[in-house]
């Protein structure tokens, strides 16, 4: 089995963390030339900073990681520190990073590859700044990118930074819609799926007793991130988003989901940063997107159990 080349752009952020592990700790299927951090749950900063620590960790440090964009296209840049914590990271206690960022813009590096290579996955887990920047920079790398797995964006479940909006999609709606309309073949994980794949006391244990650098940092990670999300909506638990996209990739079966036409609201108002979907095909207007509503999440722990064992 080839290895499936991807980019992961990411801003960690916990939940980032533990998908960003997850990938480089299945090298057997997916190949990750390179990671892109982006500003969003922390300064760009942090995201590479955290960036680098997470690829320490796991034992990668062939793995190049590039500094991205500092900010959005248009709006001011919103953080989250309230749910990840001044460092991002907090609950790791990870130690500085002995790498350093690789020479070059994430931009850059997006464009570069998807040039040289016939095909490339990207996998996006924060705000889509740099490849909305790489797509208007180089339209034609589309023909080489075979698909996007993004997490962003909500239906039924509305929003979780404002009534109407997720957060990746609401830090740039902008960048958003130039993904969205650019015609590549686009996997959306929203909150719709995401909420279905919470964290419990018996699902943080278990990467608890790995007894691993790896299954400690995890498990302090989320015990931590999970605090805002579980008094934010009386759940048992806090969902854990962006693996979903990695899981996706490794393990297809344990989502459900169809294919429809997905717009974002890009004008200021309470509405911007809404995903629009189409999910009844009440229009005639042609799907962009495969949209995931639901997961086995029993099956997703113990694929990210599994994953983060092997480090």
């Amino acid at each position: 089995m080839t290895p499936r080349p991807i980019i992961v752009d990411t801003d960690p952020g916990q939940d980032d963390a533990v998908a960003l592990l997850t990938a480089l700790a299945s090298p057997e299927e997916l190949e990750v030339v390179a990671v892109t951090a982006v500003a969003g749950n922390v300064p760009l900063d942090l995201t590479v900073t955290n960036a680098l620590a997470l690829v320490e960790l796991a034992g990668r440090p062939e793995v190049p990681v590039y500094r991205g964009s500092v900010r959005p296209m248009v709006n001011p840049l919103v953080t989250a520190e309230y749910v990840h914590g001044p460092t991002g990271l907090d609950g790791a206690n990870l130690p500085p990073p002995t790498l350093l960022p690789a020479d070059g813009h994430a931009v850059d590096k997006i464009v570069e590859v998807a040039s040289e290579r016939e095909v490339v996955t990207l996998c996006t887990l924060g705000p889509l700044t740099n490849v909305a920047l790489a797509l208007v920079r180089e339209p034609e790398i589309v023909s080489s990118i075979d698909e996007l797995i993004m997490m962003g964006g909500g239906f039924f479940e509305g929003g979780n930074t404002t009534p109407t909006a997720e957060f990746n999609v609401f830090v740039d709606p902008h960048a958003a819609h130039v993904v969205l309309t650019s015609g590549i073949p686009i996997t959306m994980m929203p909150l719709d799926v995401t909420h279905k794949a919470l964290t419990s006391p018996d699902r943080l244990q278990r990467f608890r007793d790995l007894d691993t650098p790896a299954g400690t940092a995890v498990a302090g990670m989320l015990d931590f991130y999970d605090r805002w999300d579980m008094e934010k909506y009386g759940m048992p638990g806090g969902p854990l988003h962006d693996p979903t996209v990695i899981a996706y990739l490794l393990q297809p079966g344990m989502f459900r989901g169809k294919d429809v036409h997905v717009e974002v609201v890009t004008a200021p108002g309470p509405t911007q940063g809404m995903t629009v979907l189409d999910w009844w095909g009440v229009t005639d207007a042609e799907p962009n997107a495969t949209v995931m509503r639901d997961i086995d999440a029993d099956a997703y722990f113990d694929l990210l159990v599994e994953r983060i064992g092997r480090l």
